[in-house]
């Protein structure tokens, strides 16, 4: 493992574009754990394996992801049974349920439990030093600028992805997952997030959403300024031949093309990895502020 320079420094030198990069994820179950972590959290965590065996079945059905959490500098509620927040991130079902738990059997039924409905949203700040350093080195710094301004409402949480791009900051229950956020801008962002607007330069874009329609919802947010929550929502995502994407959006109409490229990075793109990667990138080829669809050039 290389020890300097990190990959999140290295990707911020070279300006990988973050539109398109944002985990999958319709659903989301969240376990209050307060560490330490393995590299594979999940598998790591203690939890017995016919229950880590029906969290990860239950995750490849659902398409959700299973992520452990704690609270920033690994607080541990004395005598407090564990928390868990089941998370809908799906556009138009976005829910946050939430229950305590004991032991295995009770995480196990929290998978369908109705839970109690947790009205205000979640911020996940991606800390898991042992599956990439930048993670921790970065991502403690602004969880603990979070929970200064908001205790109840942020967690330090296990890998979520792109770990180039940490400081990985994720919210709940949209998905809307940013990267490289400066630690004297993230109280903003998470206010203006609970007021239903976005500050679209750190998104990456949305968990729920696949990466062409992240990107598009990119474009179309940079060309008619729209900031809310809610904008720009997803019609359709059309394949236009091998390497193109036609996305239509509403709120306002928007109708976007993109060719989509991989390109080698000439760089390992994780602190842990050994060998070059390669990026996606999704080019913009023409945007139009109506219904009327652009036509490949």
């Amino acid at each position: 493992m290389r020890t300097w320079p990190r990959c999140s420094f290295l990707s911020e030198a070279a300006g990988d574009p973050r539109e398109g990069t944002a985990p999958p994820a319709d659903r989301w179950l969240l376990i209050e754990h307060p560490g330490p972590w393995g590299r594979n959290a999940l598998t790591q965590s203690g939890l017995g394996a016919g229950t880590v065996s029906a969290l990860s079945g239950w995750a490849g059905a659902q398409g959700a992801r299973v992520t452990l959490i704690r609270r920033p500098g690994r607080r541990v509620r004395s005598g407090a049974a564990r928390r868990w927040f089941r998370v809908d991130s799906r556009p138009g079902h976005e829910e946050i349920r939430a229950g305590s738990f004991g032991t295995d059997a009770d995480l196990v039924a929290a998978l369908a439990a109705p839970g109690e409905r947790v009205a205000g949203p979640l911020q996940l700040v991606c800390a898991h030093g042992r599956h990439d350093p930048c993670c921790a080195v970065r991502g403690r710094v602004l969880a603990a600028a979070l929970a200064a301004a908001d205790p109840a409402g942020t967690w330090e949480c296990s890998h979520v992805g792109g770990c180039r791009f940490a400081p990985v900051l994720v919210l709940l229950p949209h998905g809307y997952t940013l990267g490289g956020v400066p630690p004297p801008d993230a109280v903003r962002i998470v206010r203006d997030y609970r007021a239903g607007t976005l500050d679209p330069h750190w998104l990456r874009g949305r968990t729920s959403l696949p990466p062409a329609a992240q990107a598009a919802q990119h474009h179309a947010r940079a060309a008619t300024g729209a900031t809310g929550v809610d904008a720009v929502r997803v019609v359709a995502v059309e394949q236009v031949g091998e390497a193109g994407w036609r996305v239509t959006l509403a709120d306002p109409d928007c109708t976007v093309l993109l060719r989509e490229r991989h390109v080698a990075a000439g760089r390992p793109l994780t602190c842990a990895a050994t060998t070059n990667g390669w990026l996606r990138r999704f080019d913009l080829l023409d945007l139009r502020t109506d219904r009327t669809a652009p036509h490949p050039p």
